[in-house]
């Protein structure tokens, strides 16, 4: 059986039913009390989409508005030539066949990879070591770019990855509980438009099926989306 905490314990017996507005969500998560560390909030949309079918698959990254409060760990496979620019952006490595070498001999020490498309030829022979990772770099979530100093430095900065579980479910990290709440709100506010404006055309009847907010010791409150 798992092990919750008394205040977790106090703050689900607070949770109550129903639905209730972004703002009032987040006034629970902070009212709940803090830990020894600064815990992440995370939005959780259960989409009304058939995660079977490849024209109805959600994936792809954002910048939110105030960042989500830690840095990323990106690497960048490009050309030899570029790789001290790429460092310079971020990059904690960069390069071409040495790093795809140390990748490949199981170095996973990091966050998010970009690549050059030029360089994909090669990078795509680490798809089994890379995809269950959800590290892979994919065109669609803009992992591959001819802009490598401009990914580095999105991704460095925190921009987030999201892409749909079996489930219909996506995960995404949307700030800190040390932030001020209306950047939380505007945060949430920026991600909800982001993943409505990416509607696959092919969804029929309900798209935002469950909306929930939670922090990382803490239960979740059920959003009202419109």
């Amino acid at each position: 059986m798992r092990f919750r905490s008394k205040r977790y314990k106090k703050a689900a017996a607070d949770v109550g039913e129903g639905k209730v507005s972004l703002a009032e969500a987040v006034a629970r998560i902070k009212g709940w009390g803090t830990t020894k560390f600064d815990q992440m909030v995370e939005c959780v949309l259960w989409l009304g989409i058939d995660p079977r079918q490849a024209d109805q698959a959600v994936r792809g990254a954002i910048s939110l508005p105030h960042g989500i409060g830690k840095s990323m760990r990106v690497i960048a496979f490009c050309e030899d030539s570029e790789a001290e620019q790429a460092k310079k952006a971020g990059a904690i490595e960069a390069g071409g066949d040495e790093l795809i070498k140390k990748v490949s001999d199981g170095w996973l020490d990091f966050d998010v990879a970009v690549a050059h498309p030029k360089m994909m030829g090669k990078v795509g022979k680490l798809g089994r070591v890379l995809g269950p990772q959800g590290k892979m770099p994919t065109p669609k979530s803009g992992t591959v770019t001819p802009d490598i100093m401009q990914a580095v430095k999105d991704y460095a900065a925190g921009k987030v990855e999201y892409r749909n579980d079996s489930g219909g479910n996506v995960h995404v990290p949307v700030g800190k509980l040390s932030f001020e709440a209306t950047k939380l709100v505007e945060n949430i506010e920026a991600l909800l438009g982001h993943i409505k404006r990416i509607k696959p055309n092919s969804v029929r009847g309900a798209y935002f099926k469950k909306v929930c907010l939670s922090a990382t010791m803490s239960p979740s409150v059920e959003i009202e989306v419109s």
